[in-house]
């Protein structure tokens, strides 16, 4: 008996590449262009955005081509009683609260996978509430909006992993825009 039964499959097609030459070649590109890009981005060279979730500032995003591979951060800025979009999206959120106080509301999400994908959001959300200094975490996929307070303005950074996009999940639904966005 042969120690191995798929030789002959092994060894059959003609078809010729050069993925791992380009992939070296690709890297070699890579770090040359990294060792160029910048350390430090100045607050005057952060670009502000008035997005579907409300008014933001990027603090680093793979568009701003940065040394920063893996993550993404953006300050959002809402005014007294001003609520965000809703949204969902495939990777993990974390945010720190800068300034003000409010509250999130969170409809988590729950899901199988006998024979195909089946989504389903809770229909009441669960309300988390907080103020300067917390850290507030979103799990993947869970459809959140921020809320501030009334006689609050608030600041808070949000913070996220592009890995998982990168690895195609980059899912993101806008499911509610803010308002006047």
């Amino acid at each position: 008996m042969a120690l191995f039964e798929d030789k002959a499959p092994s060894l059959s097609g003609t078809q010729q590449a050069d993925f791992l030459a380009e992939a070296i070649a690709e890297s070699k590109g890579f770090r040359e262009d990294y060792a160029t890009l910048p350390n430090v981005i100045r607050a005057e060279d952060m670009p502000w955005e008035r997005s579907p979730d409300g008014l933001i500032k990027h603090l680093v995003n793979k568009k701003m081509h940065t040394r920063e591979c893996c993550m993404e951060a953006y300050m959002q800025f809402l005014k007294d009683g001003e609520r965000s979009g809703k949204h969902r999206h495939m990777w993990e959120e974390l945010f720190f609260v800068v300034e003000g106080s409010g509250y999130d509301l969170h409809w988590d999400l729950k899901w199988d996978c006998l024979d195909a994908f089946q989504w389903e959001w809770a229909t009441e959300p669960r309300k988390f509430e907080w103020t300067v200094g917390d850290y507030v975490y979103i799990p993947p996929f869970t459809t959140h909006q921020h809320f501030a307070k009334p006689g609050e303005e608030c600041r808070i950074i949000v913070m996220s992993n592009r890995i998982v996009k990168d690895m195609g999940f980059d899912w993101y639904d806008q499911v509610e825009r803010a308002p006047g966005f």
